[in-house]
């Protein structure tokens, strides 16, 4: 199976169960296309009439296909499918990451927040470090031969909790040596805390740093308020930049949202871009489809123009020797995902989970708060074990839209969660979303195959 598409003024193919890549001319794409269909004779000679080629030439062509057919790097079949039960097998009961949920309670009033406020159609509530200290010793007990694992402080806004988060590292870092393991801590803060302690702590002891900004301060401003209704870019702005200055500019993220109101959301990486921001990300809101921020199908058209300016503004950028990062256009062809990654997913409701305030276990943070989605808690451990086999046998394979799909092996079925607010399924597959990565991907691809070129072509000339 392969896709092909033109972007960028290249035209690109992508052997999909190989994750080849071929950059190719005019004839060859139309061979490609043409390939399973036709008989090579007259293939061959269909293509030298309309692109009034020699015959050689034409089916010289055709014999670099079918060279590239028989090294598995075109049409190569599926030979994942029957390793997706045996992969997931191996990996049962094993815990490599958590999203400990410091604090059910935020300084902001959202409206478009999935959380509630912070609440997550619940009580506010902070977690204590016992809850914290018995989570981080459930993922331990729970991680098998694993060596590196994953915390992220996450709520509302952990920084509300700041004394646990501090305890609760200081823990983890004391139980390390003796436990084989080595902790990678992520803090995800909307700014308002932060100060010099924050950012000291969070150079020494934080992986990575992610700092809610929706972008141009009118945007971020409309939805991004404190509880008296007032915009909060004016406040966080000059704190994000201190500590993106503190942490030399790298291990962090600038994520901002955009919704129905800002579908033009380049607009607003433009502006992080002036504020001096280089690691940036803009995900699509996620809301019920009645919600006034929700994103129509004429914004949907709007945004996949966007990603394709985005991507032209990277390549400019990168050729001027001021690159910057988009988080869902980071992609390796040459050492990407493992194939469990590509088949299993994110792992939510397996190896990683959500813990509440309260010590319970959710299968990730989207589902906090509904009780259907209830795994246990971080003392008896998953004792859902139905939910969790549920979730277990999520896979690329377990939805039947993806099996025609080219990007599946990228986005390996996707969100458990939007897949279930959408459909009423964690195996079922939110639409939008599905042609929102489409576009990332093919972006993606071409501004990694553009660089490529650059480097070769800058490597013949020396």
């Amino acid at each position: 199976m392969i896709h092909r598409y033109k972007l960028g003024g290249l035209s690109i193919v992508l052997d999909i169960l190989s994750g080849s890549v071929h950059i190719v001319d005019e004839v060859t794409y139309a061979l490609i296309g043409a390939y399973k269909e036709k008989q090579r004779e007259n293939l061959v000679a269909e293509l030298t009439v309309r692109f009034a080629l020699p015959y050689d030439e034409v089916d010289s062509a055709y014999n670099d296909v079918a060279e590239l057919e028989k090294q598995g790097r075109l049409f190569a079949p599926d030979t994942f499918e029957p390793l997706a039960g045996e992969l997931k097998r191996r990996s049962e009961g094993i815990v490599k990451a958590l999203c400990l949920h410091v604090a059910h309670t935020c300084n902001l009033d959202c409206s478009y927040c999935f959380a509630s406020q912070g609440k997550y159609h619940g009580e506010r509530a902070l977690m204590s470090f016992e809850v914290g200290k018995q989570a981080l010793d459930f993922l331990v007990a729970n991680s098998g031969t694993r060596h590196n694992l994953e915390v992220d402080f996450f709520g509302g806004e952990p920084l509300m909790n700041f004394g646990v988060v501090k305890e609760l590292t200081a823990y983890a870092r004391s139980i390390e040596k003796a436990a084989g393991k080595r902790f990678r801590f992520t803090l995800t803060t909307n700014g308002m805390l932060i100060d010099d302690e924050v950012i000291d702590f969070a150079n020494k002891e934080m992986s990575n740093v992610v700092l809610s900004l929706d972008g141009r301060k009118e945007v971020h401003d409309r939805f991004r308020v404190d509880r008296a209704g007032k915009g909060s870019f004016d406040r966080i702005v000059p704190k994000f930049q201190k500590l993106v200055a503190a942490r030399g500019g790298k291990n962090y993220y600038m994520r901002g949202t955009f919704t129905h109101y800002n579908p033009d959301f380049l607009e607003d990486i433009r502006a992080m871009l002036d504020l001096g921001f280089t690691e940036l990300s803009m995900e699509p809101v996620v809301c019920a489809e009645d919600d006034p921020a929700a994103l129509t199908d004429e914004d949907v058209a709007v945004v996949l123009e966007q990603y394709e300016k985005l991507a032209e503004l990277m390549d400019e950028r990168r050729r001027a020797g001021k690159p910057f990062t988009f988080y869902h256009y980071m992609i390796d062809l040459k050492a990407g995902p493992c194939v469990y990654k590509r088949i299993s997913g994110c792992g939510s409701g397996t190896e990683y989970m959500a813990v509440t305030p309260a010590g319970e276990l959710y299968p990730c943070h989207q589902f906090v708060g509904e009780e259907r989605f209830l795994l246990g808690n971080v003392w008896d451990g998953v004792t859902n074990t139905a939910l969790r086999d549920e979730f277990a046998s999520c896979s690329l394979y377990s939805r039947e839209e993806c099996r025609s799909c080219w990007a599946r092996l990228y986005c390996s079925g996707g969100c458990a969660a939007n897949a279930y607010h959408a459909t009423g399924s964690i195996k079922g597959v939110y639409e939008k979303g599905c042609v929102l990565f489409r576009k990332r991907i093919e972006c993606a691809l071409m501004l990694e195959a553009k660089r490529l070129l650059c480097e070769s072509a800058e490597t013949e000339e020396k």
